[in-house]
This record gives structure tokens, sequence and C-alpha cells, in this order.
């Protein structure tokens, strides 16, 4: 098994070769790929040097599987080759997402919809990931009629330039560089990605799209707002879900606890519910503060 991690060097790639080390993933051959600035670094794994090679080398090595992490031109550019070579591409930029002809998977959700002939799999958003992680067995059961969410999102999703972001001005540092339009410590930021002219942001309309394409209905209907909040690692979300038939708490805190990956925390009495700072370097997606919406029917916030 050979296994090509590409954009090695970015902050989302050492992640993703940190979580194929604590998963013991059964490789026999690591190629750590990047950008030519990056060639010949040297990246440490299970206590092993590797040194840094470029996209080119790393398509002719022909590798099994090659898992990118390098933003959507790199993707649009680069996935195709590694294809033709009969490599298995798991992208995670949002290049191939809502191409028609690509599979967008969420394991757990809809792996079943893969075929030996896909060689290029699309990776959903972050946000889209984890709200439809709690939403797929729902789904199932009472039929989801509309979705309004609202994200707070890590800065650790932008990357490594926008911690350096954050902690310069946390230290009150002069001339900080900014990779935000605004000072992010001590402020929340309605503004994830670019604007769209309807208004929203690209990172809504991901999860707007991508959600239904994940769930396999169309007719779903879901409205975003993504915000910025100065926390490390861990994104959270307040979900508000209308469905077509009526539930029972106690029967959705069931099915969110068989669901694999998901984890239930909800025990306000003891001020128990999912926070980022207990969600930091954790796999699974964690579920609280499920109530009724009073105000209409057959409705649930989390």
């Amino acid at each position: 098994m050979k296994v090509a991690v590409v954009g090695a060097t970015g902050l989302v790639g050492g992640k993703m070769l940190e979580v194929l080390s604590e998963r013991n993933f059964p490789l026999d051959e690591l190629l750590v790929v990047a950008s030519e600035r990056s060639v010949g670094k040297e990246i440490t794994y299970k206590g092993k040097k590797y040194t840094v090679i470029s996209m080119s080398d790393a398509v002719a090595a022909r590798p099994d599987i090659a898992i990118f992490s390098a933003g959507g031109g790199t993707s649009l550019e680069w996935a195709p080759k590694f294809a033709e070579v009969g490599t298995t591409v798991v992208d995670n930029s949002s290049a191939w997402r809502m191409d028609p002809t690509k599979k967008l998977v969420v394991p757990e959700i809809n792996a079943d919809v893969l075929t030996k002939e896909d060689k290029i799999i699309a990776n959903p958003n972050c946000s889209t990931i984890q709200m439809v992680m709690a939403l797929a067995p729902l789904h199932q059961k009472y039929g989801i009629k509309r979705v309004v969410v609202t994200t707070y999102q890590s800065i650790t999703g932008t990357g490594k330039r926008a911690i350096d972001q954050m902690m310069a001005e946390r230290a009150d540092a002069k001339d900080v560089p900014m990779i935000y339009p605004y000072r992010i410590d001590m402020n929340i930021l309605p503004h994830i990605d670019s604007f769209l002219d309807n208004g929203y942001t690209k990172e809504e309309m991901k999860m707007v799209n991508e959600t239904c394409k994940i769930l396999r209905d169309d007719d779903i209907k879901v409205t975003a707002t993504t915000v910025r909040v100065p926390t490390m690692g861990g994104h959270s979300e307040a979900v508000n879900v209308e469905f077509m038939k009526d539930f029972t708490l106690g029967e959705v805190r069931s099915l969110l606890s068989q669901m694999p990956g998901v984890v239930v925390q909800d025990d306000v009495k003891n001020n128990v519910y999912p926070m980022p700072l207990t969600a930091h370097e954790k796999d699974e997606v964690f579920v609280g503060r499920l109530r009724r919406d009073e105000t209409q029917a057959n409705t649930i916030n989390m």
C-alpha cells in the first residue's frame, strides 16, 4: 500500500499525517508531496524522516491512494493526472464536490455510492461533514424538511496564517500580518470564504448544496450562516431541523447514539454539552442541547 499525502507541509496535511499515524493506517510506503518551494524539506512520520517530493515525482511513483489537501486549483490540475495512473484520489478541496460525475462521500453515510471506477472522490466541507453526521440517521427515520444552521468555526480552518494573526493580536504585537479583513481575537466574523451575488458566502452555499448531495435528497431546504470565532480547533454549529414526521427526544438520542462517529453529550443538569475545548483533537462529532423547537411542529434544536 503506497500512500501519498499531497499538501503535506500545510496545517491540514500535517493533521492528515497525524491521523494516519494515530489510526495505524496500513501503509507500506509513504510519499509526502508539496509545491516546488517545499521540495527537499523533511517531515517526520512515526519517528522516521521523509523528504518532500514534487507533484510530478509523486505521479511517476503511482501511489495506490493520494490524499489531497493542497487547494482547489492544485486539485483540478493534478488529481486527474494521479487518476490516469490508477491512483485513487481523496480530495479535501471544494474542486470536485459538486461535479455531477464525482462522488461526495462521508464514509459513515454514503460509502455505498463508491465503485472501483471512482478514482477521484470528493471529501465534503468541514462544517457540512459534522452536520450531516448528525442529520443522516434522523433523516432516515423522520424525513428532513428544512435545516437552519449557524456555525461557529475555528480559525484553524483558515490555516497557519490565521493562528499567527490571532496569537500576534493576543500578544499586542505591532504590524500584525492580516489574513482576515479585521481583528479576530476578541471578535467574531460573520464571513467565511468570499461573498456571492446572493449575499451568502461560498461556505454557506457549500453547506446548502453538499448536504442535499450527501443525503441524496434535493428537496431538503438548507439555509446557513457561517461565522469565524477565535478558537483553536473544534468547529461548532447550532442546528434547527424541521422533520416530516414527529419524534420523541428519547428516540432522537438513541438514533444519534447508534450512529458511528457520533457521541451524544446531552446532560444539561450536569452542564454536559459539546464544546470546542473538549472536541479539539477528537475525531468524533459531539451532539447535545437537544430540545424541541416550541414555535413549530416536528422541529428540534441541537
